[in-house]
């Protein structure tokens, strides 16, 4: 009894130190985003025909701590990933451990990659779309905060969503999901997707669709990487039992 209070416990300081690390590493892309501040901004608002606006001071150092947290947050992925496989590793077989390693690399770039997809894809598509649907009845100006949540919601969700592939093979080389699971959830899933395109989107058909079809390709693609690491991990369970029963008679 003592020595699982004693394990429980050394799980929760190891997981306490996997927090801490990830906290002061957001802490150190957000100062490092808080100093780009300006650079960052006048990239975002490059090509903008109208100039933004504020309406208090306080929408200044909004704007900031926005842009800064998007960098801390871009940054941290990585740092993320890698302690959440430090905590999983002992657990891990050493075949485990070299492969789920990989997918810390993959998350950052798919997290850059859907970013970039809502920024040049879906972003210009939906603004155009908004712009043009006031036509002249309407005066064009946007404050600096508003323009600015609009963007992180057209291209934050996509960083996340972009990451579903390797977190699915990740978790299917952990044993926690196969494929078979990730069929009958299929309904489930494209519906949850549907919605989400749907709630972060105008409500016109064009844009829903714009959306919801290359997150329902991506649910695809998830279901598609974790057949080919189910079916590689299948494959090195056998030889692991094969070398353990040959190791087990070469010592009897």
């Amino acid at each position: 009894m003592e020595d699982k209070e004693l394990n429980i416990v050394e799980h929760l300081e190891e997981l306490r130190k996997r927090i801490i690390i990830t906290a002061v590493a957001f802490l150190v892309f957000f100062g490092i985003g808080f100093v780009y501040v300006e650079d960052i901004y006048h990239w975002f608002v490059k090509g903008l025909d109208v100039k933004l606006i504020v309406l208090g001071p306080g929408d200044i150092i909004w704007v900031y701590l926005m842009l800064a947290s998007v960098v801390g947050i871009a940054g941290t992925i990585p740092v993320l990933a890698l302690q959440v496989w430090l905590f999983v590793r002992p657990a891990l077989r050493p075949v485990e451990k070299r492969v789920t390693l990989a997918y810390i690399p993959a998350l950052f770039i798919l997290f850059i990659l859907g970013i970039s997809f809502g920024y040049f894809v879906i972003f210009p598509s939906i603004l155009s779309f908004l712009v043009h649907l006031s036509g002249d009845m309407m005066a064009t100006n946007f404050t600096a905060q508003k323009y600015f949540s609009f963007i992180i919601n057209m291209t934050l969700p996509f960083g996340f969503l972009f990451e579903l592939p390797v977190v699915i093979m990740f978790l299917t080389s952990l044993g926690i999901i196969t494929p078979a699971v990730l069929k009958k959830l299929r309904k489930l899933a494209y519906m949850v997707l549907v919605i989400i395109a749907t709630i972060i989107t105008p409500p016109d058909f064009v844009s829903e669709t714009l959306v919801a079809l290359p997150l329902l390709l991506l649910y695809e693609i998830s279901v598609s990487f974790s057949k080919i690491v189910y079916k590689r991990k299948l494959r090195k369970d056998r030889e692991w039992e094969q070398s353990s029963v040959e190791a087990s008679e070469t010592v009897e």
